[in-house]
């Protein structure tokens, strides 16, 4: 199921286990943020048809981490769309990882992730007059990143903040501390609206991020509570 948020951006639900997909498309060009799984590849592909879209000409996908439950659907997309990930997604996701990626519990195969572009914070992509910018957000992953439209004053967070400032679980390769220090920075630019991983929209930016810095910051404390005793 999928929904128009503006002009050029739409949201697609293909069911859980998997994440919602965004997909940015202009007359020249068309970016799919985080496909989801594999296993529903063919809900997101009729979607994607549907907006008007033929799923082989998108030319990038963009991971915001490294989980199979945002990157599944890569091994449809590579062969013909260039992938992006954060550097330390990357890695792991070229490398079968299977300790941070997760693929193996939803009983598929780690092996066979490919990744065109290795992202580093503040890099961008212009797709039409959209300006996504790369910000490394670590915490949930190392490998996190979320997607900043500074001039529409949007957010692809993936799995770094929710609504009600709902925050991810701390991941193999993730860190509360780096978690504190990511939300800290996104609290410092001018958001409207957080496109989530899961979950609703938020239009309340602002107030959500802050509860998320609350939330992290209270775990972070129960788990070095936990850690003493």
């Amino acid at each position: 199921m999928y929904s128009e948020i503006m002009p050029e951006l739409y949201r697609i639900n293909t069911g859980k286990p998997s994440c919602s997909s965004y997909l940015v498309t202009t007359e020249d060009r068309s970016v799919l943020i985080d496909p989801g799984i594999i296993d529903h590849v063919d809900i997101l592909l009729k979607d994607i048809r549907e907006i008007g879209v033929e799923p082989e000409d998108i030319d990038m996908v963009i991971n915001t981490h490294e989980h199979v439950d945002h990157i599944g659907a890569n091994k449809y997309f590579q062969k013909h769309s260039l992938i992006a990930a954060d550097r330390f997604a990357a890695t792991k996701i070229i490398s079968a990882d299977d300790e941070v990626l997760k693929c193996r519990a939803l009983g598929h195969d780690v092996r066979g992730y490919k990744v065109n572009l290795w992202l580093m914070n503040i890099n961008a992509i212009t797709v039409g007059d959209w300006f996504l910018k790369v910000l490394h957000t670590p915490g949930h992953t190392s490998g996190s990143i979320c997607i900043f439209e500074p001039y529409k004053r949007i957010l692809f967070s993936g799995d770094t903040v929710f609504t009600k400032g709902t925050i991810s679980d701390i991941s193999t390769s993730g860190s509360y501390g780096e978690y504190i220090n990511s939300l800290a920075r996104l609290n410092t630019m001018k958001i409207n609206m957080i496109l989530p991983g899961h979950g609703k929209i938020s239009e309340n930016a602002e107030t959500d991020i802050l509860r998320a810095i609350e939330n992290a910051t209270i775990k972070h404390e129960q788990f070095l509570c936990d850690k003493q005793e």
